[in-house]
């Protein structure tokens, strides 16, 4: 154990020296080794450039001891492998060669894709897509239209909230909308989009209960607690299992007919490739 904790010490030392000195000379000693696990080394070249650049002396110390145990911790485990491992086991310049295969064809996909692939979608394509996969755009919790208010205790007139946050005209959307751009810790109107309940939910002091018969029988709800008042109007609903309104979904299906699409672009690739290539007599069958 006190061998250990010298060595843990030597080589703090070792370390505040060589962080201390990199500003001034980066090539000196680079190729000095640090520690050893059998015949691997690690240098301090190999340290320094693993580094970060912008962490201070101290942050570099703590960050540089890190490294070093890590790196022993995986040579030993390396070592180790090399030891119990069957020699075929240890084999895997096959499986490199398999990495390496499916990783030019990736990075030559994505530069294909980034070059000629259009990720266009029409609204009628939208459409078909939603009234074919309807099942997939169920709803699992309440989504809602209207507004929410959040505003502290100590702001005045609250009597005006309550009045304006219920109104359906126009102009005392307009006169709330003022009262809450001077007052109001968070001011939310969604009266033309729609909002999962679990966002308001997630704001209120006490979570709503029953969600889905909440919003079947309140048209308004106010609460509030130690701090603020919360107002919460809701104009229209749609209820969990029920079919999602296509706007709210809209975004979910142009992914969907998007990554379709990429798909059907990376096909039609490698079909005009083989035939290219059946062209050009670039394959030979035996």
């Amino acid at each position: 154990m006190r061998q250990s904790i010298y060595s843990l010490i030597l080589i703090s030392l070792t370390l505040i020296g060589f962080i201390s000195g990199c500003e001034s000379d980066t090539d000196g000693d680079n190729s000095n080794p640090l520690v050893a696990v059998a015949d691997k080394e690690l240098t301090n070249g190999m340290l320094y450039a693993a580094i970060p650049n912008h962490l201070s002396k101290e942050d570099s110390v703590v960050f540089a001891q890190d490294y070093i145990n890590r790196w022993i911790r995986a040579e030993l485990l390396l070592r180790k492998a090399e030891l119990n491992l069957t020699p075929q086991e240890k084999d895997v310049n096959k499986l490199l060669e398999e990495y390496r295969r499916s990783l030019l064809v990736h990075h030559y996909q994505q530069k294909l894709l980034a070059q000629k692939f259009s990720p266009f979608i029409t609204g009628s394509e939208v459409n078909t897509c939603y009234e074919e996969m309807t099942d997939n755009f169920r709803l699992k919790d309440p989504i809602i239209k209207g507004l929410f208010v959040m505003v502290p205790k100590t702001a005045p007139n609250i009597r005006t909230v309550e009045r304006l946050y219920k109104s359906e005209k126009q102009e005392d959307l307009v006169k709330l909308e003022t009262y809450c751009f001077q007052n109001a810790k968070k001011y939310e109107v969604f009266l033309d989009q729609w909002l999962p309940l679990q966002d308001i939910n997630n704001t209120l002091p006490e979570s709503i209960s029953r969600p889905e018969q909440f919003v079947r029988y309140n048209k308004h709800y106010q609460t509030s607690d130690s701090l603020h008042h919360y107002f919460l109007a809701i104009k229209e609903y749609k209820l969990g299992s029920e079919l999602a309104p296509i706007e709210y979904v809209e975004e979910r299906i142009k992914a969907i007919l998007v990554n379709k699409k990429r798909l059907e672009f990376i096909k039609q690739l490698e079909s005009d490739l083989y035939e290219e290539a059946l062209k050009d007599k670039s394959i030979k069958f035996y």
